[in-house]
């Protein structure tokens, strides 16, 4: 966990893109994106936001080389010297649309998914990897962990969306590009190894081979009942150890998660012929997927407190629910963005409005604005990744025009997104150097202009 970080407030926002020789990678389709938007966007703040954001992960964090010939990118989280599935995957996202007419930023996809690959088929159950596939730990809170921790791995902790999301940017890569070049037999072997997990996982058998401990004063760094979690009923869901902000889970069933399981297998099932996996695999992915609904039908709603029915967060199988919402994704606001459920879905829509109210107990509100936190950062602290994800999923202008202003008047003069900022004073936050909440940033404004372009000008 990272300290809080004074800034100044109410400072303009400049320009803070490093020089072009001191950026890690140009796209001349991302410059010409950004000069577009420059002249579109009216608020000069809310322009300057975007011309600093949405190409940092490019700026500051990948590096890109070759591995036996074929394309490599690590992608770092910003402040983290250390790539993680989930982060490097929305990190690059946004990039997605222009990789079609820019050759080198099709390679830099082509080396995320293959360097995801690897990782996954060094351990599917780590969540981080360092840029060294032969090197220890160096993250200094995992040197101690209690598990089965291999060269190459950064953390081990077990989380659904770490496989997921290799699965979202590979779909959306060969969708964008129609490209099958990183799709080799490493690519294979690790969604082999991703179906595998997710079944493995279910413990229909047992308990699984996963388990992790640490010696941490947070309860949330660790997992109950030596390391293996709190004890669940078998009903087809996956177990995941940690949620997607890298806390442990009360419950092991995580909704959000598992719902992001089932469009994930569901997209690994539709690329299988294309990617060459077969058409039995394909048809494995689907069974798991069709498994995994029926049991969040059965098992992952929840009383609404008013006679109706909505997501819980997380389960255990015998009946009992958590009922919040984290600023992670996957969460249950942003289910849409996930393909998960739509968005004008009745029991989407009811959970949604419990998520951003005090029926979760990580709602905060307050001076600076409103929006969803975590138990990571603890208290009071707002995630501005909540209120991109609230514009994301939303509609309705007034809802949307508010979380823009929150977000351009709470990056604290630094040009930014940060982890988190205080409810009453965005002088204080976390993470000064974010990657995913940039990249995200970037993308909000950039679907804001697809769908709603009246809202930037």
């Amino acid at each position: 966990m990272l300290s809080l970080i004074p800034a100044r407030v109410g400072a303009q926002t400049v320009n803070r893109r490093p020089v072009p020789a001191d950026r890690k990678f140009v796209s001349p389709a991302v410059d010409a994106c950004i000069d577009e938007m420059k002249r579109a966007i009216k608020d000069p703040q809310l322009a300057q936001l975007f011309e600093n954001c949405f190409p940092n992960t490019l700026d500051t964090t990948v590096t890109a080389g070759t591995v036996e010939g074929k394309p490599d990118t690590f992608v770092i989280t910003g402040d983290i010297d250390a790539m993680w599935l989930r982060d490097s995957s929305a990190q690059v996202w946004p990039y997605l649309p222009f990789a079609a007419k820019d050759v080198a930023l099709r390679t830099l996809f082509q080396g995320v998914i293959q360097r995801q690959a690897r990782c996954i088929l060094i351990d599917p159950y780590a969540n981080a990897f360092l840029k060294d596939p032969a090197a220890m730990t160096t993250l200094k809170w995992s040197i101690g962990d209690m598990t089965t921790m291999k060269p190459g791995v950064a953390e081990r902790k077990w989380e659904i969306d770490s496989l997921c999301y290799p699965i979202r940017l590979a779909h959306g890569y060969l969708k964008a590009t129609g490209d099958t070049t990183p799709f080799d037999d490493t690519w294979r072997q690790a969604m082999q190894a991703v179906l595998r997990t997710f079944r493995e996982q279910q413990r229909r058998d047992g308990t699984g081979p996963y388990v992790f401990q640490r010696k941490a004063e947070a309860p949330t760094e660790t997992l109950a009942l030596k390391g293996y979690g709190n004890p669940t009923k078998k009903i087809g869901l996956i177990h995941s150890g940690f949620r997607p902000s890298d806390d442990a889970c009360t419950y092991p069933f995580l909704i959000p998660s598992n719902h992001f399981a089932v469009v994930s297998l569901r997209q690994l099932a539709a690329m299988a012929g294309t990617t060459g996996l077969s058409a039995a695999f394909a048809q494995d992915c689907l069974a798991l997927a069709a498994e995994v609904e029926t049991a969040l039908k059965a098992y992952g709603l929840m009383p609404d407190g008013k006679g109706g029915k909505m997501w819980a967060y997380e389960v255990d199988g015998f009946g009992n629910a958590l009922f919040m919402d984290d600023a992670n994704v996957p969460s249950l606001l942003a289910l849409p963005y996930l393909g998960a459920v739509k968005a004008d879905d009745p029991i989407y829509r009811t959970t949604r409005a419990a998520a951003w109210s005090d029926r979760n107990p990580y709602f905060f509100k307050g001076a600076a604005g409103e929006g969803i936190g975590g138990p990571h950062e603890g208290l009071r602290l707002i995630w501005p990744m909540s209120l991109m994800m609230r514009i994301l999923t939303s509609r309705d202008d007034a809802e949307i025009r508010a979380s823009l202003q929150i977000l351009k008047t709470t990056d604290a003069g630094t040009g930014f997104m940060h982890e988190a900022f205080d409810q009453d004073n965005p002088a204080v936050f976390t993470r000064a150097w974010f990657a995913w909440a940039n990249s995200l940033f970037g993308e909000t404004i950039l679907d804001l202009y697809s769908r709603k372009p009246n809202l930037l000008a």
